[in-house]
């Protein structure tokens, strides 16, 4: 199997762009003021731009998108041909586990700071008797999204490659390349058997001649018409 080109680009393109979109989160999580209502009778909390929910959710799904391709091409290790036996196939399984663990850890966090940054407080205090507390997003959440996403990149490319190096498929194509060129090189039994039916038939129609015994690296010589 050769490398693709259009895998790569499309794995390394998914991959930065929900890169962009976790620090696009990071830098507009939600923030919230406790503000008094009109009457000045209660404190509730009045929430910011929501959109980090959305950039959070926009990188979750490009993320699984890129995942998919990798293990759809490479049938996630387990479904292909098989893999040489070596270093290479020890490194193909390495960078296969680090992409699914640092895959899971960015859509942990990614999924996680989405639903928490589309949480608001919707209860109210009476204005002035008790500190009301509005719920939002702990930096570093979508933050640690973006790092893990970064090293799932890196993972899944390296995986890719080396897998292809592994990979069993273009060994298996040349060995019955060989195989064939072999039996060419060697005629079997049927072919021998094949040329005295040839002579039998010739010998019943009034011909005859002198036929070498043909095998492997012998030559035939040329038939004798006697009148």
């Amino acid at each position: 199997m050769a490398v693709s080109i259009s895998v790569l680009v499309a794995v390394v393109s998914l991959h930065l762009m929900a890169f962009v979109l976790a620090i696009g989160a990071e830098r507009r999580r939600s923030t919230a003021k406790v503000r008094p209502d009109q009457y000045d009778d209660y404190s509730f909390c009045v929430y910011a731009s929501d959109a980090s929910t959305v950039y959070g959710l926009s990188a979750f799904g490009l993320l699984l998108i890129s995942q998919t391709v990798v293990n759809g091409v490479t049938k996630c290790l387990c479904f292909g041909k098989g893999l040489v036996r070596g270093f290479s196939k020890t490194m193909a399984v390495f960078f296969f586990i680090l992409s699914w663990v640092s895959f899971l850890g960015a859509e942990a966090c990614l999924l996680a700071g989405s639903a928490k940054n589309a949480y608001h407080t919707k209860y109210r205090v009476i204005y002035g008797v008790g500190d009301l507390s509005c719920e939002t997003l702990r930096k570093g959440v979508f933050a640690g999204g973006a790092a893990l996403t970064c090293i799932s990149m890196v993972a899944s490319v390296v995986y890719y490659l080396i897998h292809l190096k592994a990979d069993t498929g273009g060994w298996q194509k040349h060995q019955n390349e060989g195989l064939g060129m072999a039996s060419l090189e060697n005629p079997d039994r049927g072919s021998v058997e094949a040329y005295d039916g040839l002579n039998m038939k010739r010998a019943a129609l009034g011909w005859a001649g002198t036929i070498t015994l043909i095998g492997p690296g012998s030559r035939t010589s040329l038939l004798q018409m006697v009148s």
